[in-house]
């Protein structure tokens, strides 16, 4: 498999520190999306390997994907209306983001433990 350790590192950390981030309901920063445009770089760069890995792991890869889009929505909600716009649509639901976010840290490690 590729080299992707570090790939999995940021977006990993990306994902815990934006979940933290929203939920200690801190205002929106340039840095935040700049974070978030470089994880979405590092999943393509992980979903890309996972691709070419031998033997393929398509399970894994579809795992990826469906996790990544549920943390997605929640970030890209922060992303585009600040701390306002998340909240008027997903203020009620930070166990639905927290569920998510663990649930892609989950898949990260299980793809952190193919490159060992």
């Amino acid at each position: 498999m590729l080299k992707i350790e570090d790939s999995i590192a940021r977006l990993a950390w990306n994902t815990e520190h934006h979940f933290l981030h929203i939920q200690a309901q801190h205002d929106f920063m340039r840095a935040w999306a700049i974070q978030f445009e470089l994880g979405y770089t590092d999943l393509r760069v992980i979903q890309i390997a996972l691709q070419l890995a031998t033997p393929a792991q398509p399970e894994l890869l579809s795992e990826l994907n469906e996790a990544y889009q549920q943390v997605y929505q929640y970030e890209y909600a922060f992303v585009a209306g600040g701390l306002d716009g998340f909240n008027q649509q997903f203020g009620d639901q930070i166990g639905d983001y927290e569920r998510a976010e663990k649930r892609l840290l989950t898949v990260l490690n299980q793809i952190k433990a193919l490159t060992d």
